[in-house]
Formats: structure tokens, sequence, C-alpha cells
């Protein structure tokens, strides 16, 4: 079964692959669909979702994947950003895709490892890199889909195919280049052998109970105290113990908007019926500042300050007490987070960041220089499921708590798997771990993610989901940017005005 030519469709223009722009035989003709990678963009900013002190336009946008073999079996893949530019990461995951064409999945699949290895290595698209910004979250979208790919092959969910692998399929494929100094392969092979005999206890567990979760929605920058204090009791009411709140615009402000949430939080009366409060000072929640229901509050403030300034402004805010702040400044900035770190610890407030981590040696240095109290993977930013494995072994490694960033669009029905495979194959821990949860945009998807009554997500468990990312055609017929019905509609309204 190999990988086939396809025609993609980027912002208004249509790119038709012919056989010779290969590299090597292909074994049909020119083959055309009209979707392969398409551009999605949602109209959030219009209701503030995803506001926060750097980011305050927010479109959540899929740069979208399909690749097609010469069967039925197809991949799905995506990766994420916030409007304007999702057009050139389309183009980037187009000349990524070229590499696939033509391949025998079944090779792909025998080495992951290899595979991303090979995905990474053409030098002159490495050369607008290495290993970071557009070229690499592109290549989180293509490698993203070839694992979905491999997972619907295998009558799986994501999660289920990686926690089946034996130690030495899982270390096979992972990403190894650049990290060896931190963790070696047979360092890893031992971790992940030392676990698995017990895989089958934790994955009943977490099948059960589910995994933990915390909710971002009601803390975005561009809501009004109104909206902030209905969407917390919710989330309470929900089930919800741990909260964010965006921070770095006014620390007046974000003073006033943290004690609102920490009023209701911390008040009993607003607990569901049947809930009683939790011990802060439990193993699970020891350290993290918990209020006397035992319930958290983290903050983030999305890279917006220098190191001296970021000390200072989480110092005016210790009084409502977060267990951490999010990206306190630049995400490159190693030494500015163990400043930071280091500066805050007297009071009580770690540092977490990694969601705007370029690759697994941007984590491996953050670990390595005692920067960060939570390790915050994303499934887009990191270039696909083999990089995110050397970062969640690491992570196991350095025992620091593995809280992947998620929210935006369709990155919480990505994480859900990337935590189940931690939990159950790489850590062995879920008892201080909690996965972001936002509730925008799930109805776009097939298999979309869900939360139980506790707070916690429910185990992705459908045997066709692969890793969850297939989106409706509806939705994309409707939000394709520039063409879909939607923003059609924008610009026929925009004429008559």
């Amino acid at each position: 079964m190999k990988l086939r030519h396809h025609c993609c469709q980027v912002s208004t223009y249509t790119f038709y692959l012919s056989p010779h722009t290969c590299d090597h035989q292909c074994v049909e003709p020119l083959v055309s669909f009209t979707n392969g990678i398409i551009d999605v963009r949602f109209p959030t900013s219009l209701s503030g979702d995803g506001t926060d002190a750097m980011n305050t336009d927010c479109d959540y946008s899929s740069a979208y994947v399909k690749l097609y073999t010469d069967s039925d079996l197809t991949g799905f893949g995506m990766t994420f950003t916030i409007g304007r530019g999702n057009d050139i990461v389309c183009l980037a995951i187009e000349e990524l895709s070229k590499r696939l064409v033509g391949k025998d999945v079944e090779e792909l699949f025998a080495n992951m490892g290899k595979t991303w290895d090979y995905l990474s290595s053409d030098s002159q698209l490495r050369w607008i890199g290495p290993e970071k910004g557009v070229i690499h979250i592109a290549l989180g979208a293509v490698d993203n889909a070839l694992w979905d790919m491999f997972a619907r092959s295998r009558n799986k969910p994501l999660w289920k195919l990686v926690v089946d692998m034996t130690p030495e399929e899982i270390v096979n494929a992972t990403a190894f280049r650049y990290i060896t100094d931190a963790l070696t392969r047979e360092e890893a092979l031992a971790m992940l052998r030392e676990k698995a005999a017990t895989r089958a206890e934790r994955e009943a567990k977490v099948r059960e109970i589910g995994y933990p979760a915390y909710v971002t929605s009601a803390g975005w920058l561009g809501y009004s105290d109104e909206k902030v204090a209905r969407l917390t009791r919710e989330a309470v009411e929900a089930g919800f113990n741990h909260f964010k709140m965006k921070v770095g615009a006014d620390p007046a402000s974000d003073l006033r908007r943290g004690k609102i949430i920490r009023s209701i939080i911390d008040d009993p009366q607003y607990l569901p019926a049947g809930h009683a409060p939790r011990d802060p000072n439990g193993p699970d929640l020891s350290g993290k500042n918990a209020g006397p229901t035992g319930s958290v509050l983290m903050i983030d403030a999305n890279q917006v300050w220098d190191v001296p300034q970021a000390i200072d402004y989480v110092k005016s805010l210790a009084e409502i007490k977060p267990w951490f702040i999010e990206e306190p400044t630049a995400p490159d900035d190693i030494l500015g987070h163990a400043a930071v770190r280091k500066a805050l610890k007297p009071y009580g407030i770690g540092v977490a960041t990694g969601e705007h981590a370029h690759n697994r040696i941007v984590f491996k240095q953050l670990l390595q220089a005692e920067a960060i109290d939570v390790c915050q993977i994303d499934s887009c930013r990191l270039a696909g499921v083999s990089e995110v494995l050397s970062v969640l072994l690491m992570a196991a490694k350095f025992g620091v708590p593995v809280c992947p960033h998620a929210g935006g669009v369709g990155l919480c029905e990505y994480v859900i798997h990337l935590s189940l495979i931690d939990y159950i194959a790489v850590s062995g821990t879920m008892e201080r771990n909690v996965l972001e949860f936002v509730d925008h945009l799930h109805e776009h998807f097939l298999y979309p993610c869900s939360i139980n009554k506790n707070g916690r997500y429910n185990v992705p468990n459908d045997s066709k989901e692969g890793y969850s990312i297939e989106m409706r055609e509806r939705s994309i017929s409707e939000f394709e940017f520039p063409n879909g019905s939607y923003w059609k509609g924008v610009r026929s309204a925009a004429t008559v005005a």
C-alpha cells in the first residue's frame, strides 16, 4: 500500500503534484483530490475566545491535511495557528508531504522514529528552520497524520496503538537526535520496561475514572468580570478543581479577576451536589497552593514579560496563591525561566512552560537547567508524536509532571492521547498531572473529546478514530478560508456595507 499524489487547496490556489516533481519513482500517474490540505479558520476573535496579554485577536485555525493511499486507508492531521499565516503553514505541509508520496506505508510504520528522521531531513526545507518555526509545526501536521493512519490501520485509537507497543517499539518510534546527553535509548528502554508489567492496571484505572483536567475557558482576558464569574461557577459545577486565568495586561485587573475566581472556587457552596471538599494537603494537591475546597488556580502570561518584570508582576499576584505562572517570558529563554523559578520559589509559586517550546532540545535544556516545575508539551508545536515521545521520556526521567497545553481547535482531541501514553506507558502517574480543557469548537470533529461529571477527560475508545482529528466535511465547507460559506458571507456583508 503506497501513499498517493494529491491535489491540495491552499487559500484560493490549487497545486497539482505531477509525477516528475517527485525524487523517486511513482507508481501512479497524477491523482487529484480537491481537499488534501485545507486552510480552515474559525472567527473566534468575535467572541474574545483565546484572548490573552500577547494574543488579542485569535481566529482559531487549522492547517489540515489528509494523507491518501492507493487503498481506502487515509490519515488525518493538523497543526494549529490563530489566523493569518495559516496559509503559509499549509504551503510548508505541501512541501513536506511530497516526501511521503509513493512510500510503502508498512515500511513507514515499522520504525516511526526512522520515518520522523526522514521527514525532517530534507536539507533545503530544514534550512528554513532548522527544527523550529513554520516548517516544524508543518512537520507536526504531517507526522500526526501518518500516526493517525497507522492507528486506523490497526483499528485502535492512537493512545492504544502506542501503549500496546513493546518497549523496544516505542523506543524505535521516538526521535532521539540531539537529546542523548540527557536521555539515551538504553535509559528510555529501561524506563519503559520497568512500567510495562503494570500497564494493564493503569489502563483499567484511567478507563474507569478518566484523566484529570483543568479548565481555561473561564479565564480569557477579553471576558467581562460577570462572564468570568459565571463561567467559573459553571466549571465548578462541572466537577473541575483546577482553573487557569490569563494575566499580564494590568496588575490591578488581574488581581481583581483572580479574587473573583478564588471567591468562587474556594467556597464550598458552589461544589456540585455530593462533592466534598478535597484535602489541600493531600498527595495530589500538596505544593499547589490549593484553597480550602482543594481547588487550584494557575496563571498564564503568554510570554508578555521580560525576566525582571515577570518576577515583580507575579509577586504582586501572590495574594491569589497561584500554583504556577505559565510562559512568564520568551519561550526560548532557558536561563530566564530558571531565574524566574528561583525568584518565585520562596513565594511557593512554580513555573510552567512548553506551549511555544520549538522542539525537544528546548525541553531538554529546560529540564537540565531545572527551569520548570511543569512541562507543557504542545501536540502541534512539537513535530508530531515521535518528538512528543522524546519529551515525555525526558520529563519522566527528570521527575517533572507533564501537563499538556490544549485549547485552540483540535488540541484537546489530540492531547488526551498523549497524556494517556504518558500515564500508562511512560511516567506511570497522573496523580499531580492535569490536562488543559477548553470548551471550544469540539463539534467540528467526528470524534470529539469529552469530560465526565468529575471534570476528567473520558478515554477515547472508538477503533475508527485514530488520533481523533478527522474534521466534519460540513465544517470544512463552512470555514475553509477564504472560500467557505462563512467567509464568503463575511465578504458579501462587507461589500454591502
